[in-house]
């Protein structure tokens, strides 16, 4: 496992995140204790929970593991946004539900400070200057260490980057943003707000819910019974089998399995391969539900994708920007 400065701190993190999302969920206890046993013997020293994520549970999971491990050799993010409760005031990113919610994340944690602390998403209702100058309180007062977005347009990143500028305020240090093969329209613009101000990407969903796994090949007529993706299709998520099941898919995922022949990997290890060889990204947050898949998801590390092999998924994945960056150009990398 090979280390990268997280954005333009000094703090180096794993190449490879270890995700919680299925901690308590699809993971048992014991398994999603294992799981995380396994990623530090790997040499991974960064993992990426939410309060939202099994309601808790997740969290939870991560402080018992952690309350055996030294606190100081791992860094942990959480995040703040989505509702907890039924209160009218238990969702948002206002001071007192920031508060109130990073208090309740540090007991599930069972730790003294949050290494990492993301908005989940933006928040529409709540003044930026209010949430911002909440979160740089956490980091004056050593609850929190650094700061970092999800979910935000290029607009709201660059936005918040520069209110904080301007007020001398914690800044944000990483944006956790959907991305992978399948889904590049970040490229086009939130990429280059990351690179021109030494923000640090931390992908979520860089196999796409399974599609990127190995298990979908040109031909098929529906997902395999009990996977992500027909979970997704009955339940309207984002991965479904109707928004995917398209000849560009096919298309990336024939590139995909060639790629793999070549280079003696899985599917699965060249997709994130692809993704730590991008520009601007600091680690893929591998979201494993069980050792299986995280055995396969750590041989992405230690090894790298060819020049060439690079163009060619480049070029199968490829999308046509919208407007108006398909009329200015692509932007430089």
């Amino acid at each position: 496992m090979e280390y990268r400065f997280l954005g333009k701190t000094g703090v180096k993190v794993s190449e490879l995140c270890l995700g919680a999302m299925s901690f308590g969920r699809e993971s048992s206890v014991d398994e999603s204790l294992r799981m995380m046993d396994r990623f530090a013997d790997a040499g991974g020293n960064f993992i990426d929970t939410a309060n939202i994520y099994s309601r808790g549970v997740s969290e939870e999971i991560v402080g018992q593991w952690l309350a055996n491990r030294p606190r100081d050799a791992w860094i942990i993010a959480t995040k703040v946004r989505f509702p907890m409760g039924d209160g009218v005031n238990e969702v948002g990113l206002s001071r007192k539900h920031i508060l109130d919610s990073v208090h309740a994340s540090l007991r599930r944690l069972k730790t003294d400070y949050i290494d990492l602390y993301q908005v989940h998403a933006w928040d529409s209702a709540t003044p930026l200057e209010e949430t911002l100058s909440t979160l740089d309180g956490l980091v004056k007062a050593g609850k929190v260490r650094y700061i970092g977005a999800s979910n935000y347009t290029a607009w709201q990143l660059q936005k918040a980057i520069d209110i904080s500028g301007f007020r001398g305020w914690e800044p944000f240090i990483c944006l956790q943003p959907l991305y992978n093969l399948l889904d590049r329209e970040l490229e086009w613009e939130l990429v280059p707000v990351c690179l021109n101000e030494g923000v640090g990407i931390i992908p979520w969903s860089p196999l796409r819910g399974g599609w990127l796994g190995g298990r979908y090949r040109r031909g098929m007529q529906a997902p395999p019974e009990g996977s992500r993706v027909d979970d997704a299709s009955k339940y309207n998520w984002s991965e479904s089998w109707d928004k995917y099941a398209t000849e560009r898919t096919w298309t990336v995922l024939d590139r995909l399995f060639d790629v793999a022949a070549q280079s003696g990997k899985e599917p699965a290890q060249v997709a994130l391969r692809w993704l730590m060889q991008k520009p601007g990204v600091t680690a893929p947050i591998i979201g494993v539900r069980s050792m299986r898949h995280l055995e396969s998801n750590l041989g992405a590390a230690g090894w790298a994708l060819t020049a060439e092999q690079m163009a060619n998924l480049d070029a199968a994945s490829e999308k046509e920007p919208h407007y108006p960056v398909n009329f200015i150009g692509k932007p430089r990398q």
